[in-house]
């Protein structure tokens, strides 16, 4: 049986990760750690319940003794490592979270890994990998043409980026230094199942639903390439079974959009499986509001080189992900009204107004 610890795994990618690969693998256990702040949720791992394979911890990847107990206890084949503040906005209302868990919490972790890995057999060490989750936001912005490829340089224009570009600096570092088995994954814009309800896909479906206002930032012009989650879930498991130690992969859905696009598209969705006659469109909810500080107009990934090398493609267009993801959310509004029934309730997020 394979062990995995994977950490972050009550989060929206790690929980679908999670989900996605016991299902696929009755071979495989995995050791979930995961600090349960805002985003993580319990609830996302109900399906799971009473199977012996999943084992959950909460705890924080910044605490060394905990990590270290856990790779003696459960002696993992791999850590595959989700954890990490992620929401720009609330990067810009409080920076210091991002670096403490993106860059301290981080550093941590490979230093456990570096000294348990360097415990092991020799065969054993020569099986282990550590794979850094990274996204697509460290490259910076682009302009209207071209694309992120792996040898892009980083150019980070957010805390959330800046906090994640340095965690993949010490994850290369540990690897080049160290010779600690890594892999590196960055990924664009993620949507499905189980996603906090900040983020635009969630945020716009929920309000749609209640006929609020629909808030988007600028002109809506910006461009994002979109990847369902669980083609990037086999993507990840594809770079942890096949994947060069040391090397990078850009993750991409092949699917770029503009804010406003995703918008009204989510807004014909939600008039078909939930038609108002008298209402009429929610298109006439969307409201044009302040754009976000330093907000990046494009980005586009390059995922010639997983697709090449390691024969992953998404298998997910964005219309049929789209719609299976407002499905999803129309179908599990237990789900959504405990979420927001915590701390977040849909304000606006991102303007500056704490700093810490």
């Amino acid at each position: 049986m394979t062990t995995l610890l994977v950490t972050g795994g009550a989060g929206f990618i790690g929980g679908n990760y999670v989900l996605r690969t016991l299902e696929q693998d009755p071979d495989c256990r995995i050791i979930n750690l995961d600090l349960l702040t805002y985003a993580g949720n319990l609830e996302t791992l109900s399906p799971l319940n009473g199977d012996d394979r999943h084992s959950f911890v909460r705890g924080d990847i910044g605490d060394a003794t905990l990590v270290d107990e856990l790779l003696a206890k459960y002696q993992p084949d791999a850590i595959v490592n989700f954890a990490a503040e992620s929401h720009v906005d609330r990067s810009i209302d409080g920076p210091a979270t991002f670096v403490q868990t993106n860059v301290v919490g981080t550093l941590n972790l490979l230093q456990s890994a570096k000294e348990w890995w360097q415990s092991l057999p020799a065969d054993a060490a020569e099986k282990f990998r550590f794979l850094h989750v990274s996204t697509d936001e460290v490259y910076g912005s682009l302009g209207p043409t071209g694309a992120f490829t792996e040898e892009t340089p980083y150019a980070p224009n957010s805390p959330y980026a800046a906090s994640k570009a340095s965690s993949d600096h010490l994850v290369r570092a540990y690897h080049h230094t160290f010779g600690l088995p890594v892999l590196t994954t960055n990924c664009s814009n993620n949507y499905g199942p189980y996603q906090f309800p900040e983020k635009l896909v969630p945020l716009i479906i929920h309000n749609a639903l209640e006929k609020k206002r629909l808030p988007v930032y600028g002109d809506g012009k910006q461009v994002r390439d979109w990847l369902f989650v669980q083609d990037h879930v086999d993507a990840i498991n594809r770079v942890l079974s096949s994947g060069e130690v040391g090397e990078v992969y850009n993750i991409g859905g092949m699917c770029e959009r503009t804010n406003i696009d995703v918008v009204h598209a989510i807004c014909d969705i939600v008039d078909d499986r939930r038609p108002d006659a008298e209402f009429g469109s929610r298109r006439q909810l969307v409201e044009y509001v302040a754009d976000r500080p330093g907000h990046d107009r494009r980005y586009a990934i390059d995922c010639s080189k997983i697709c090449g090398q390691l024969d992953w493609h998404p298998s997910v267009n964005f219309e049929a992900g789209l719609a299976r993801t407002v499905d999803w959310y129309l179908e599990n509004q237990t789900w959504v009204n405990h979420v927001r029934d915590g701390s977040y309730q849909g304000e606006r997020l991102g303007l500056g107004a704490t700093q810490s």
